[in-house]
């Protein structure tokens, strides 16, 4: 299942335990006043009785903040400029490091977002952009293997099971490539 899917089946969900239709649910959000993403999330866990995570899918749609609807409409090479802008510039080539050995691998889908970029065969297997204006983060999905003091072992319910940090594109290395192909593999 990719992540449009996913996204799709949740909002219907949301819709089944609400009773409301999206159009509803994002008149309500709107008629609240709210503004900020903490706040509306939080109301509508209190006043729908929604999880965390549906309630957080739900605020982004209804104020089309997520990664997707700020990238709609640009090209992969308009969104990369905008994330490695100012000084995440010289993030770039750990970012192209990296896909260039990525490509290596077969066939998937780039899913460009506001921030960083996804990664996709039937589902996500990596994700990748700056997570500071001097750090590159690398998250993979991935089961049945150890973190290492490189491969980061994230807590569960995150995008990723695991991060690798980057301050310069030499660490793109032979073992990267492998935790990449083992997440590439397992996704499809």
């Amino acid at each position: 299942m990719d992540l449009n899917k996913a996204v799709e089946t949740q909002l219907n969900n949301i819709q089944t335990k609400t009773g409301k239709s999206l159009d509803e649910l994002v008149a309500w959000v709107k008629g609240t006043g709210l503004t900020k993403h903490g706040e509306i999330r939080d109301r509508l866990k209190t006043d729908f009785g929604l999880g965390h995570g549906d309630a957080n899918t739900l605020t982004h749609f209804a104020l089309q903040s997520d990664g997707a609807s700020q990238a709609a409409d640009k090209s992969e090479d308009a969104v990369l400029d905008e994330i490695y802008s100012g000084p995440k510039a010289a993030l770039r080539p750990i970012h192209d490091a990296l896909m260039s050995r990525i490509t290596a691998l077969g066939d998937f889908e780039i899913a460009p977002k506001k921030g960083y970029v996804s990664l996709r065969r039937k589902k996500q297997f990596a994700m990748l952009g700056p997570a500071t204006n001097t750090r590159f983060e690398l998250g993979l999905n991935m089961k049945d293997i150890e973190g290492t003091d490189r491969l980061l072992a994230q807590p569960p319910g995150g995008m990723c099971q695991f991060k690798v940090k980057f301050t310069d594109a030499s660490e793109v290395d032979d073992e990267v490539v492998s935790w990449v192909r083992q997440a590439f593999d397992a996704a499809g």
